[in-house]
């Protein structure tokens, strides 16, 4: 399924939601060096493979300016994606590393920083043109890989699905209209793996099983 292109990007200084207007405006005092702005996607425009995360952390994306880099998330994701052959480069946790990503996109549903590292309704629709105009430039048989429920549902919701017909479980593959599959996993938060919600061994089979799908990496071909 191809959603409509969106004309549309999270310019620096979006001030679309005020709450995270406003925890944006505090870091920036506490650290004025930090990126502290909307976080575009990184990776390949036309990746075979889109990593849907939730929303930049703190001291990660909203810090380094990348998406999912500098933090325990960060960590476990690109180490992954190393293992599956879906880097070049190394991962040094800066955005200035030189690290690239083979047929893969990372974005996230909302662009800032939100409190608690949870955002809400309003700030995932109000951020819902920008990851449509992601969306809108990948191929139409992409595999896509929702890192937690609130970015299974944001997709399946940017998408114009119903969220009722394609139940969010980790490892749980959904097909996407006749050609892209949607594949979900736990969130790869500090808090999910200090918990054993999630094991390193659970996200790897689930990245894995996304990559093959795909056919990029380790599979390819």
């Amino acid at each position: 399924m191809e959603p409509a292109m969106q004309n549309s990007k999270a310019p620096d200084m979006c001030r679309l939601c005020p709450r995270l207007v406003n925890l944006r405006d505090q870091a920036d005092k506490k650290n004025p060096h930090w990126h502290n702005g909307p976080v575009e996607p990184f990776g390949q425009e036309d990746a075979k493979l889109a990593i849907i995360g939730m929303a930049p952390g703190m001291g990660g994306a909203n810090r380094t300016g990348r998406p999912f880099t500098g933090d325990h998330a960060g960590d476990l994701l690109f180490a992954t994606l190393e293992k599956a052959g879906l880097t070049r480069g190394t991962y040094a946790r800066r955005a200035d590393d030189g690290l690239e990503l083979v047929e893969t996109i990372i974005v996230n549903v909302v662009r800032c920083v939100p409190p608690q590292n949870k955002p809400v309704a309003s700030e995932v629709k109000n951020c819902r043109s920008f990851l449509l105009e992601t969306i809108g430039k990948l191929p139409r048989n992409c595999t896509y890989f929702a890192l937690g429920r609130i970015a299974h549902d944001a997709f399946l919701t940017a998408m114009g699905l119903r969220r009722a017909d394609f139940a969010f479980a980790h490892g749980a593959r959904h097909q996407i209209g006749r050609e892209s599959v949607l594949i979900d996993s736990y969130h790869c938060s500090r808090y999910n793996t200090n918990t054993g919600r999630l094991t390193t061994a659970m996200f790897e089979n689930a990245l894995f099983m996304a990559a093959q799908n795909a056919r990029i990496g380790n599979w390819k071909n």
